[in-house]
């Protein structure tokens, strides 16, 4: 018993040597706590005499918390101690320059980006910010562009520099209005102004006809005077009246389930669009007529139209528009300036040719804002129908890339409002807003790229033209309205709003809280 003791307190050389080469492989990491001197070894305890734990889980612990050794430990020491024996301890990764994080991080960061913007785009907000703020930046960078295109047109009539930016300014001041009313109406009051407004718009334009009433620019009859230096184009609300009436139409033939009969489909929607665009055409307007067929099929595309049925229709108004443009020397001469580098025989051209040197000579970044050279009498209609070939001229590559832009994620919002509600008449009016603002956008802009004949058509929310912003700023807040209206919407609108009223609650309540008593110094 005593040779035990001994043997268990002191042990010979040899198996201190083996002792000290298992510690030393391990790291340094077993070394024992000095603990009660002299205290017998438990093995069934686990510890060595001395309260310290017993080598094995001293090597297992301390290959655990290295950072070094955290692949395993030394084949040796886990050998000494019993255990298994795990491969090689894994080198640590050399640093980036500068320290920075390691270069996995960044790919996997990148890799997550996607997925990121996938889920950012889901939002149930996302739709509403996107028209939100798109129409208020198209609008904001129209006024800047009217301003700067305008002024030497206002000079050559002698009248102020700012005469077109004032009645721009109030026609926006005015359409704001129209846009927060139509936001914040509620469906069944959009519903209810389809009619009155359809019956308006086909008045109006009936009027337009009249002589002495209606007036006559740039060949085109579809104007009335309102005093002074208004006039009104009855026929830009033309395009709101048919938008509503058709959406509130089909809603009402989806509701009894007639829509899957062609009949109920096309009739009256086809009749009354047709009796729009012969009033239309009376003034000589074929860009506008153009705009309303584009409604007319978006909202049939929208209804589910077979494609026998759709195909016909298409063939059937594509002949018309034939018709019309070889019935006149003037839309004939438009249709062969597309493309064109050179004005032509009497100028015919002149327009289009320098809407492409306006572009031209941009470069990247343009000229600088107000340094355009084609508006000084050169380039007709700068601030209304060319007013994209003065922002390339003057903004750049980067200037139209961003007007392009802005137009795509406001057309992109609007299909997806259109693609998530239940709501039948939702579905057909905001595919008809996002119809109507996407062709007239791609109308204007492939004119001025020399893409498409010039139609005469301004650009949505940009160009100058208060008769043509007042029904497009409030088609933009049907769309808002719309958006705002969709139930996960609501519901994130609806914690925002107690959020923020919670906010400010708390907020005040630490105001009181840490202000002093009054009689506290």
């Amino acid at each position: 018993m005593t040779a035990d003791r001994s043997a268990a307190r002191g042990g010979d050389a040899s198996a201190r040597g083996r002792a000290g080469a298992d510690r030393s492989a391990a790291g340094g990491a077993d070394r024992p706590s000095r603990g009660r001197a002299g205290a017998p070894a438990d093995p069934a305890r686990g510890d060595d005499g001395r309260g310290a734990p017993s080598l094995r889980r001293a090597v297992v612990g301390a290959a655990r918390r290295s950072p070094v050794a955290r692949g395993g430990v030394s084949g040796s020491a886990v050998g000494a101690s019993g255990g298994r024996q795990p491969g090689p301890r894994r080198a640590p990764a050399p640093p980036r320059w500068g320290g920075s994080a390691p270069r996995g991080s960044a790919l996997r960061g990148a890799a997550r980006l996607p997925g990121r913007l996938r889920a950012a785009w889901d939002r149930p907000l996302t739709a509403y910010y996107i028209i939100l703020g798109g129409s208020l930046l198209i609008t904001v960078l129209g006024l800047v562009m009217v301003y700067s295109a305008s002024m030497i047109q206002a000079l050559r009539f002698g009248l102020p520099s700012t005469f077109y930016f004032r009645k721009q300014l109030l026609a926006v001041g005015i359409g704001s209005v129209l846009l927060y009313a139509a936001a914040r109406m509620p469906v069944r009051l959009h519903r209810a102004l389809a009619y009155p407004l359809l019956l308006g718009a086909v008045f109006l334009m009936c009027l337009v006809q009249v002589p002495g009433i209606g007036e006559t620019v740039n060949g085109n009859t579809n104007w009335i005077s309102i005093g002074g230096p208004f006039q009104l184009q009855p026929s830009e609300f033309g395009k709101l009246a048919l938008v509503l009436w058709g959406a509130d139409l089909l809603a009402r033939k989806n509701e009894k389930n007639l829509l899957v009969q062609w009949k109920h489909l096309l009739v009256p929607l086809v009749p009354g669009t047709v009796l729009l665009l012969g009033l239309i055409m009376l003034g000589g307007d074929m860009g506008t007529t153009m705009i309303l067929t584009a409604i007319l099929f978006g909202m049939l595309w929208l209804a589910g139209a077979p494609t026998r049925l759709f195909g016909g229709v298409l063939a059937g108004a594509a002949s018309l528009a034939l018709l019309a443009i070889a019935t006149s020397p003037n839309r004939m001469g438009r249709l062969h300036c597309i493309a064109a580098t050179d004005p032509g025989t009497g100028d015919q051209c002149w327009q289009a040719v320098h809407g492409i040197y306006a572009l031209a000579s941009g470069g990247w970044f343009g000229s600088g804002l107000g340094a355009s050279v084609e508006k000084w009498g050169e380039l007709p209609e700068p601030h209304t129908d060319f007013i994209f070939a003065v922002t390339g001229e003057e903004l750049g590559l980067a200037g139209t890339l961003s007007v392009l832009a802005l137009f795509a994620a406001l057309g992109y919002a609007g299909i997806r409002v259109a693609g998530r509600t239940e709501d039948p008449f939702v579905r057909f009016a905001a595919g008809g807003v996002t119809t109507w603002i996407t062709a007239q956008a791609v109308i204007n802009i492939g004119a001025v790229l020399g893409l498409l004949p010039i139609a005469g058509v301004p650009l949505p929310l940009f160009s100058y033209g208060g008769s043509a912003l007042l029904p497009t700023m409030f088609a933009v807040g049907l769309l808002i309205s719309f958006a705002r209206n969709e139930p996960a919407a609501r519901a994130a609108l609806a914690v925002r709003g107690r959020n923020s009223r919670s906010g400010a609650m708390t907020r005040t309540m630490r105001r009181y809280v840490t202000r002093r008593p009054s009689g506290e110094r």
